[in-house]
This record gives C-alpha cells, sequence and structure tokens, in this order.
C-alpha cells in the first residue's frame, strides 16, 4: 500500500513538474499586441518581433516583453507666444502608435513608456516653432493652415523616434484675457464702421431718389405747360372731370353718405347747388 501511494505522489509530483515546465516554456500574444524577447545568452533584445500567438521560450534565459501597438490618443498642452508677441494656450490631440519593426529598437532605447518620454517633447518643439512664425490673429484665420504644418513637422520628428503618427489636430486654442478685449473692441468698431457705411449709402440712394422724383415732376409740368399751349383750357378740363369721376366713386361707394338736391328760386341759374351729407346712424 506504501508503495501505491509513493507512486501516486511520484506521479503527481512529476505532472506538476511537467505543467510547471511546459507553463513557463509557452507565452501568449493577445491581439493588438506584439513581444520583444530578451536572452542573456546572446546579448539583450533579439531583432526578431513576435506576432500574436502562443510562442516557445527558454526558461531562465530568455523573457518576453509584451508591447501594446493599437493606436491610442494623447493631448498635448502647451504655451507659447506668437510673431507679435501674444501668448497663447494651445492643445493638440495625436493619434500614435508605434512603429512594430522597430520595436526592439525602440524598447532598447526608450523602455515600455517611449510616449511618455517622446510627445510632450517633441509636441512641445513643434508647436513652439510653428506658431512663432504666426501672428495672433492668423492663428485664428489660418488654423487649418496651422494645423496641417504642425501635422507634418510632428510626423517628421516621431518617424525619428520610430513612432506613426496617424492624425493631429487643433483641440484647444485661447489667448490672454487683454487680447481677447482688443479683438472684442475692435470687432465692435468693424460693426459700427459697417453701420455707419450702411447710414451714407442709405442717405445717397434718397438723395438720389429725390432728384429723380424731382426731374420727373419738372418733366411732367413741362409736358402739361406745352399741351396747354397747344389746346388752351381743355387739359385742365379733362383733369377736373376725371378728378369728379374719382370723387363721384368714392362716395357712391359710401353708406352714410346722402344727396339733397338744390332748390330753384325761379330764375334761370338761380338755384342753389345741392348738398352731400354724412349721416351717422
Amino acid at each position: 500500500m506504501d508503495k501505491i501511494f509513493s507512486r501516486i505522489s511520484t506521479a503527481a509530483g512529476a505532472l506538476a513538474a511537467g505543467a510547471f515546465t511546459v507553463n513557463s516554456c509557452i507565452y501568449n500574444v493577445d491581439g493588438g499586441e506584439r513581444a520583444v524577447l530578451f536572452d542573456t545568452l546572446r546579448g539583450g533584445i533579439l531583432p526578431d518581433v513576435r506576432d500574436e500567438g502562443t510562442h516557445f521560450i527558454i526558461p531562465v534565459i530568455q523573457r518576453p516583453i509584451i508591447i501594446d501597438v493599437r493606436t491610442k490618443p494623447r493631448e498635448i498642452p502647451s504655451v507659447t507666444g506668437t510673431k507679435d508677441l501674444q501668448m497663447v494656450n494651445i492643445k493638440l490631440r495625436v493619434l500614435w502608435r508605434p512603429v512594430i519593426e522597430k520595436l526592439p529598437q525602440l524598447y532598447r532605447e526608450l523602455g515600455t513608456d517611449f510616449d511618455e518620454r517622446v510627445l510632450p517633447s517633441i509636441g512641445n518643439e513643434v508647436l513652439k516653432a510653428v506658431v512663432a512664425q504666426y501672428n495672433a490673429e492668423e492663428l485664428l484665420s489660418k488654423r487649418a493652415e496651422v494645423s496641417s504644418r504642425i501635422k507634418q513637422e510632428l510626423i517628421k520628428r516621431g518617424a525619428h523616434f520610430h513612432l506613426t503618427l496617424d492624425d493631429v489636430a487643433i483641440t484647444h486654442l485661447t489667448f490672454g484675457r487683454e487680447f481677447m478685449k482688443a479683438i472684442e473692441q475692435k470687432q465692435v468698431a468693424y460693426q459700427e464702421a459697417e453701420r455707419q457705411q450702411y447710414v451714407v449709402l442709405k442717405a445717397e440712394q434718397e438723395r438720389i431718389a429725390s432728384v429723380t422724383r424731382a426731374e420727373g415732376e419738372a418733366e411732367a409740368a413741362t409736358i402739361i405747360t406745352k399741351a396747354m399751349e397747344k389746346t388752351g383750357n381743355a387739359i385742365v378740363e379733362v383733369r377736373r372731370i376725371d378728378a369728379a369721376k374719382e370723387i363721384a366713386s368714392k362716395l357712391a361707394s359710401g353708406r352714410n353718405i346722402t344727396y339733397l338736391p338744390g332748390g330753384s328760386s325761379g330764375g334761370v341759374g338761380g338755384g342753389s347747388p345741392g348738398l352731400l351729407l354724412s349721416i351717422d346712424k
């Protein structure tokens, strides 16, 4: 019986040792990650990059370093000066990822926190260099151009450190209180100038309209004078008839207008004219 227990314990120990050995000889690389190997016999980091999946290593001699290679965002703040010596608070959003083929060199030179070591320094350097080439107003009016230049410079600088920058964008841009107050005053002055210009144009148009109206009235008077010279008082009588027709039409449409014919006193032309009365109901 003792021999049986001894054999069972020996088998269990061998199985545990085997399982430990197998577990020590393999490692997994998850999705979005890569691995580099540190080999004590071959002098440090090996030049090969291990892809996703399960891989074998030599226990004690080799050690895997897992590195995340997925695209990650990072915000880079900076306070810098413009060409006209205005202070500007600017923030960049950078989408970055390491160059997979350069992971052994990247880890050897910078370690696993290479983004903390590289991105803030090159981001501030590029921001200060590009922003210093523009005035404060140009940063607002040429924001797309400034963002494009910052992106180009950051991509160049990131390539030196084996980092790929997929996107660079300005997310925050503010100036000092004094400059913002000056901008507001300038905008108010511009609006006031636009209003005054509108007033001047309106007055000019009214003057032109008055002159045109006066010229039209003078021309009409000239035409009437010439017509009267040719026809005598006939045109005046025609105008009087037209006016009488218009008055009669208005009176006929009124509800409270009553006409009282005039009476005769026995002689020709001696009768009194009729009366128009407005009767309130």
